[in-house]
């Protein structure tokens, strides 16, 4: 599975999930269904949901496109690991990247910053959530790779 290929043969049924992400970690690429979320500059809820079994789905966080806060750090990247969650896609920045680049994941997102998250709770899970020229939802099928990130609302594989 090529995000290049799939765009190809089914182009109609893609939309390309258009800024400029940064990839981060060792797993080469994932086909996966999504869970979503809403937050800004605080990963309590992301913390909460990574909690939960992944049962292979990627974590898709609109977190405002802030570039200024980390939302995911190694030892979140750590938990979405070992609850199963197959990567995350974040509409904001990391931290610990030299870290989650050597794990068995993968994550995209906009930017790093060494500042952590506020902890206050604020967050939506399960909630429609639109960046990057893409409308995301619960259930809908995310293709990341290194040549970037595609959104359809079936499985394509």
């Amino acid at each position: 599975m090529k995000t290049a290929d799939l765009i190809d043969n089914h182009a109609a049924d893609l939309a390309l999930v258009h800024l400029p992400f940064r990839r981060i970690g060792k797993t080469a690429h994932f086909a996966a269904p999504i869970q979503t979320m809403k937050c800004f500059e605080d990963n309590t809820v992301i913390r909460a949901q990574l909690e939960t079994p992944g049962e292979g789905r990627v974590l898709v966080v609109n977190g405002g496109g802030s570039t200024r806060i980390a939302t995911l750090g190694d030892m979140l990247a750590e938990l979405a690991i070992q609850n199963g969650w197959a990567g995350l896609v974040l509409n904001a920045a990391i931290r610990d990247s030299a870290e989650i680049d050597t794990m068995d994941t993968l994550v995209f997102a906009l930017a790093t910053s060494s500042v952590k998250s506020a902890k206050d709770g604020w967050g939506k899970v399960g909630c429609d959530v639109h960046f990057g020229g893409a409308s995301f939802a619960p259930g809908d099928w995310i293709y990341g790779d290194a040549d970037g990130v595609l959104h359809s609302v079936k499985n394509l594989v």
